[in-house]
């Protein structure tokens, strides 16, 4: 493990308070909440669920900071694997310029439609979908691509849902309860099928499966290359942004399925690397928690009426040992 990981691992077992100060810092500097959200009030009104509500599956997922982002640099990983879908980002989108703001861009997205109230989660939705309509284009082969086409938006659905749960699996230090898994897929997948998706994996065995089929698909081709090197290199706006980035890169790629990695020629030696990320990580994952009590989760359970740490636990749950 670099050297710098190690400090962020031995951090977690330290003096909490700074590191808690530091790390709310860290994200709410690289993310902050009012970004591109400021017309969206979680607070009221009183009472709307939203989409999923605090009963869901996908409103504890969801609430973990180091899986989400995790999952979402893994998920933006498996997304160059296709090259219709990598064709419309490559044509119609500053992602050179500002891939940090396309980071937020998702993250606002994933969030809102998670946790906003259901008024705001409609219009976001119906907003994406209009951008959708004007994202059309021909692949490096002459095939024709559509942003709203339904193949497309079930791909990067999948693979966001799918990364997502294995980042909670792997850092939220909670062992899912039997059936969970199943159905945080078949709620997410409402948000797929409202933006046009369609035979959307709504259970753990089907996104097996569906990885099965689509696997002739993918390729990984020089764009592929460009995308995940201008990723590598991505500047967050906090102190040590090159730890901060290696380490959830590097724990990303650690979720991961084989026949990604190896699509991907990922080395033996990159494949160590991203364990000894994961664990540093799953070290001080609880300290991320501890440190991002008050956002945009907690404050949707209290529109709704129950507390945050209703978010914490699931029925029958079994916390993993360190």
């Amino acid at each position: 493990m670099p050297p710098s990981l190690h400090l962020l691992a031995r951090a977690a077992g330290g003096s909490l308070s700074p590191v808690r100060a530091a790390i709310r810092h860290w994200v709410l500097s690289a993310f902050p909440p009012s970004e591109g959200s400021s017309r969206i009030d979680y607070d009221q009104p009183l009472g709307d669920p939203g989409l999923f509500g605090p009963d869901s599956a996908t409103w504890r997922v969801h609430s973990d900071f180091p899986g989400m982002l995790s999952g979402g640099l893994a998920a933006l990983t498996l997304q160059t694997l296709h090259p219709l879908a990598l064709a419309g980002v490559w044509d119609h989108s500053n992602f050179r310029e500002d891939l940090i703001g396309r980071l937020r861009r998702t993250t606002l997205f994933v969030g809102a439609t998670t946790y906003a109230p259901l008024a705001a989660t409609d219009a976001l939705i119906a907003h994406v979908r209009r951008i959708h309509a004007y994202v059309k284009g021909h692949g490096e082969d002459g095939r024709p691509y559509a942003a709203d086409d339904p193949h497309l938006l079930t791909w990067v659905h999948v693979t966001e849902a799918y990364s997502f749960l294995q980042g909670y699996r792997r850092y939220s230090h909670v062992t899912l309860p039997v059936g969970a898994a199943d159905r945080y897929y078949n709620e997410v997948r409402r948000i797929a099928e409202a933006l046009g998706a369609r035979d959307v994996p709504a259970s753990e065995q089907d996104v097996t499966d569906y990885f099965k089929r689509i696997q002739p698909e993918l390729a990984f081709t020089d764009r592929s290359r460009e995308v995940l090197q201008l990723l590598s290199q991505v500047k967050l706006p906090v102190p040590a942004a090159g730890l901060s980035r290696d380490l959830f890169l590097l724990a990303g790629a650690a979720l991961l399925p084989d026949w990604a990695s190896q699509m991907l020629c990922h080395t033996p030696w990159q494949q160590r690397q991203a364990k000894l990320a994961a664990h540093a990580l799953w070290s001080i994952a609880p300290v991320f928690r501890a440190a991002l009590k008050d956002g945009i989760a907690s404050r949707s359970c209290r529109r709704v009426g129950v507390p945050a740490s209703t978010l914490a636990h699931w029925p029958g749950e079994a916390r993993v040992a360190s």
